[in-house]
């Protein structure tokens, strides 16, 4: 008897449950209907995976994440699901499961309304054209979601998850914001403080010395949705919890809002966008701020501002953290001198031990380090010998001809859909219309694989020139194995992160982990 694993999915919340743990109405029908199927195909049911309110791009679904390492394994011999868009939306996922790792574990793919079946000859095409329909109908999903979301946006409508520290999210009206006047009182304290001369750090450990939570904590006290704090401490004011209050818009009544936008609607990833592509509506809410405690607040952090200059400050910057509290190490000057410091002994009596280090001191640690490693691994004259330092252009080269066969690759697959289609239009299967709205995609798709195909051996040329030219082995084994001086360049390509300790007592040691990317 076939052992059959049954896969249900639902992607919004189901008002009717009882209780947030009970399955929706949906996935309740569901698994009714495929246990009905399984029992008159007389299959045994080995287990029910069932992933509520997610949806079909999200690739970090549970029980799905769970179904496939169960499928890997063998421990079943059919996956049953409703439709195949319950399994996923995504065409990419359905290659390579459904039609690649599935058949190699020996797993069958059935899916009862669409008629998907990897069991039947020739259903592949109907698969593949499902999957299309599928990923189609995710991207207009998310230009829709986008198309409404911006125009909330441009009419001044608050669209976040969480309210900004200071405001809660109005109860009577969905988009507006009202003042909470807890945390208002320490927004008008915080912009006070800094009018009157004092520091950022200063102000963070002003409010932490009187036990006065931070924006994160405050919500979590008092029921609010906030986000997850990633750092240690998180119940302390930090020296950018005050910088970034003490520029934001929102708290003079402006709604300002797009200053991060998604990547791709595949992935939740986000990236800064340019402060012109910004959404901002003035007087869209009751402001916490007056407008000439703003204006002076925001000419002190003019006169404040430091130029940012390249070189030995910015050396190690985003890569130091301290050994005992994991927070990012700042950079500071003293007597014409660079130093990186843990700002959480500034901000609160007991929260560090207060991490400390020169950047010198710590430059020549790594370069020790770094020979110490060369030396221990590395033979120089055997390097010389047989290192080819054309390695990297031809790695790159071998990536890029693997690129290209696998465009040409999926060129071929859309020239043999087009064709397939042709011809099931020549029999009848399907009709005119549905050929050319079928096509069009393809073909669009083929032709941008195909530029990319004419670009990328533009490039290749070029890399078997450079490759052609030779190598200078001498000069960059010298470069690498007698380093003087660190460059920001160098430091992004060997290390990952730097841990740095506090100095033993009676010594001048400072304790420090290299993880380096290699």
């Amino acid at each position: 008897m076939s052992r059959v694993a049954i896969y249900c999915r639902l992607s919004e919340e189901d008002r009717n449950k009882q209780e947030a743990s009970d399955d929706s109405g949906s996935i309740q029908n569901q698994k009714s209907m495929l246990l009905q199927y399984s029992m008159l195909h007389e299959w045994e049911v080995f287990n029910i995976y069932s992933d509520d309110d997610y949806t079909g791009s999200d690739r970090n679904r549970p029980e799905f994440k769970r179904l496939i390492v169960d499928a890997e394994q063998q421990k079943f011999d059919i996956v049953l699901c409703k439709t195949q868009s319950r399994f996923t939306r995504e065409l990419e996922l359905v290659e390579k499961y459904i039609h690649g790792l599935f058949p190699v574990w020996g797993v069958r793919f059935v899916s009862i309304v669409d008629n998907a079946d990897t069991a039947i000859k020739g259903n592949k095409k109907s698969r593949q054209i499902n999957g299309l329909v599928n990923e189609w109908y995710l991207e207009d999903m998310s230009e829709n979601i986008r198309s409404v979301l911006t125009s909330r946006r441009q009419n001044g409508l608050h669209i976040g998850a969480f309210a900004l520290y200071g405001y809660r999210k109005d109860p009577e009206e969905k988009g507006h914001l009202i003042i909470d006047a807890e945390a208002a009182a320490i927004v008008r304290e915080v912009f006070t403080l800094f009018s009157q001369g004092y520091g950022k750090t200063a102000i963070a450990r002003m409010l932490n010395d009187r036990g006065i939570p931070n924006p994160t904590e405050y919500k979590r006290l008092h029921g609010l949705r906030y986000q997850q704090p990633k750092q240690k401490n998180s119940t302390l004011w930090k020296y950018f919890a005050v910088s970034d209050m003490l520029t934001n818009e929102i708290y003079i009544g402006n709604m300002v809002q797009g200053k991060y936008g998604s990547i791709s609607y595949k992935t939740k990833k986000n990236k800064p966008r340019p402060k012109t592509q910004w959404y901002r509506v003035e007087g869209t809410h009751e402001a916490i701020i007056d407008q000439d405690l703003w204006n002076k607040v925001q000419s002190l952090i003019r006169q404040r501002a430091k130029p940012f200059t390249v070189g030995t400050i910015g050396l190690f910057a985003g890569k130091v953290k301290c050994m005992n509290c994991g927070y990012t190490m700042r950079s500071s000057k003293n007597h014409g001198r660079h130093y990186l410091q843990c700002s959480n002994r500034h901000v609160s009596k007991e929260s560090c031990i207060g991490s400390f280090i020169s950047m010198d001191r710590l430059e020549q640690m790594v370069l020790k380090e770094l020979r110490r490693l060369s030396s221990e691994y590395l033979d120089k004259d055997e390097l010389e010998r047989n290192i080819e330092f054309c390695d990297t252009l031809k790695a790159r080269r071998q990536k890029l001809v693997k690129d290209m066969d696998s465009y040409q690759r999926k060129i071929d697959e859309y020239a043999k859909g087009i064709l397939e289609l042709y011809m099931d239009k020549v029999r009848g299967i399907i009709s005119q219309k549905d050929f050319v709205s079928m096509t069009a995609d393809f073909s669009s798709e083929k032709e941008r694989l195909e530029r990319v195909v004419n670009d990328s051996q533009m490039q290749l040329a070029e890399l078997d020139e450079r490759i052609f030219a030779g190598d200078n082995r001498q000069e960059l084994i010298e470069q690498y194995t007698n380093i003087q001086h660190l460059t920001r360049e160098m430091v992004e390509i060997l290390i990952d992160y730097i841990s740095v300790g506090k100095r033993i007592p009676g010594t001048k040691e400072v304790p420090i982990e290299i993880h380096w990317n290699f």
